[in-house]
């Protein structure tokens, strides 16, 4: 149920310096399966099994590559276009950067983030292991100027804000019934995390133990979320961008709710359940590439 010109969150590119990790990584934990691998790209599948959610570039160095929203038909895709280029934004490419994608056209937002704006690209035939996200849900940005990427989200992209905390700090943005589909909290200038939906509390805490038995421990989690009233668990993949699981998120059905307002020291809009020291959970996160790195 979209009401706006995008209609659901794509995918995220990342480009990584160490692409054999990235892929294991990706496999071995979160459980995405490889829908192909063409030159320096590897395109990653949800149980969506869209041809591409996650895509790993080699790159010399880690780096955010691509944020890609999908428009909610032609007609919304002719307006982004022409809403990107009255905003100033530099376009990178007129065509999709991927295959699967019919049409779409790519441009530099806010803070030096890349975007995607394309249809909904096409399935693919893959076998699942025998554990798998159910989709690709959203991303996290902790932007220097939060109130400048919200306008851009919603003046450009017609997202609408579902919660907001404290005066100018953190925003949770929808672009259809979920509570979130971007998250905005002010900080660095990068991508905190992406974030992946999972079908229960129990697969939220085997990923953990897949964790465990890799050496590797959570980051935060589990715990419910305030905002979003989502339950959740944090890790951090191989780039150093943070990896969120996620289940029971909370879906707004009436357009034209207010957004609930949180108080920004209080905390319960992050953990209903525990007390959290935020200083590490915030410390890692993956900036812009420095150099735009095309898939071939």
């Amino acid at each position: 149920m979209a009401f706006g010109v995008i209609s659901e969150i794509g995918y995220i590119s990342m480009q990584t310096s160490d692409i054999v990790a990235s892929v294991q990584h990706a496999t071995k934990i979160l459980g995405l399966v490889e829908t192909e691998r063409s030159g320096n790209a590897v395109y990653m599948s949800s149980a969506s099994k869209r041809h591409h959610d996650l895509v790993y570039i080699d790159a010399p160095q880690h780096g955010v590559g691509h944020i890609g929203l999908i428009a909610s038909g032609p007609a919304a895709l002719d307006t982004v276009r022409t809403r990107v280029r009255d905003a100033g934004y530099p376009i990178v490419s007129q065509t999709p950067l991927h295959p699967g994608v019919s049409d779409g056209f790519a441009f530099v937002g806010p803070e030096n983030f890349m975007f995607e704006i394309y249809l909904q690209p096409e399935t693919v035939d893959v076998t699942l292991g025998g554990f798998a996200p159910n989709h690709f849900g959203h991303v996290n940005l902790h932007p220097t100027d939060a109130g400048g990427m919200l306008r851009f989200f919603r003046d450009v992209l017609d997202f609408r804000i579902s919660d907001a905390i404290g005066e100018d700090f953190a925003y949770f943005l929808r672009c259809n019934s979920e509570h979130h589909g971007i998250g905005i909290i002010k900080g660095r200038g990068w991508m905190h995390h992406h974030a992946w939906q999972l079908q229960s509390i129990a697969e939220l805490g085997q990923v953990a133990d897949r964790l465990q038995e890799n050496g590797e421990r959570l980051l935060m989690g589990i715990t419910r979320h305030g905002a979003g009233r989502n339950l959740a668990a944090y890790y951090v993949e191989p780039t150093g961008a943070v990896v969120e699981i996620y289940t029971d998120m909370e879906h707004i059905y009436d357009d034209d709710r207010l957004p609930v307002q949180w108080d920004r020291e209080g905390g319960d809009w992050a953990t209903l359940w525990a007390t959290y020291d935020f200083t590490e959970f915030r410390s890692h996160g993956l900036f812009p590439a420095r150099e735009a790195i095309e898939a071939k």
